[in-house]
Order: structure tokens, then sequence, then C-alpha cells
């Protein structure tokens, strides 16, 4: 199983991109994609998680800024997922970690514990 995180870059504020995932070595989907953050000297966090029902949570620092989606590829052999990142802060420099879990609960969704499997991670650095 692997998961391969890419799209991070040095931007602007106000700039967006767009992170992608790709999941492979097994069938996810039926599995919680989510999104978490690491800055420099800070623990890991959440970002955004997407069930298989397609609900999508965001942590409140992001709400509105930034978006989980999937691709709706009929691949079985991968699955990827994005998070659009929208009007760039500062604030949101971290490496940027995707996750997937085939168990998930609501109320364990933001935890880094909770999660299986992890990507390797992607720089996004915003210029102020």
């Amino acid at each position: 199983v692997q998961l391969q995180a890419s799209g991070g870059g040095l931007v602007q504020a106000g700039d967006s991109l767009r992170l992608s995932c790709v999941a492979s070595g097994r069938t996810f989907s039926s599995y919680t994609m989510a999104w978490f953050r690491q800055a420099p000297g800070m623990e890991r966090e959440f970002v955004a998680a997407r069930f298989r029902s397609a609900t999508s949570i965001y942590a409140d620092s992001v709400k509105g800024r930034f978006i989980i989606s999937r691709d709706s590829s009929r691949d079985s052999t991968k699955t990827t997922w994005f998070l659009q990142v929208n009007s760039l802060k500062p604030d949101d420099t971290a490496v940027y970690y995707c996750a997937a879990d085939s168990s998930l609960i609501l109320s364990s969704v933001r935890s880094t514990s909770a999660y299986d499997y992890w990507g390797q991670g992607t720089q996004v650095t915003v210029s102020s």
C-alpha cells in the first residue's frame, strides 16, 4: 500500500494550489480520506476529511477556503483525492500529508492516530 502526495510549492498569499494524493496497492473506494498538515515546531493537525458517503468536514481555519474531493475514475487499482487550497495565507505554510483509513468514525476523524495509511507529505510555503 502506498500513498503519494504531490502538488505543493512556493506561492504568494492569496494564491491557490491543488494537492493530490494517489493511493495504490488496494481498493480505497470505501476508505475515509483526509489531509493533515504540520508546520515547523508544531504538531500535525487535521485539515479536512472526506467519508465514503462524500460527507466532508474541515478544520475551522480552512473552512470556506479549502475543498477536499476525490477522483471519479473507475480505475480500481488506484484512488486519487485532492485538496484544493485557495486564498492561501502565510499561516498555511506547512508540510501537507494525506491519510486514509477504512474504519473511521466521525468522532476520531481529526486524530492522527486513527489513520492506518499515510503519504510522505508535500511542502506548501506561502510568502506574504
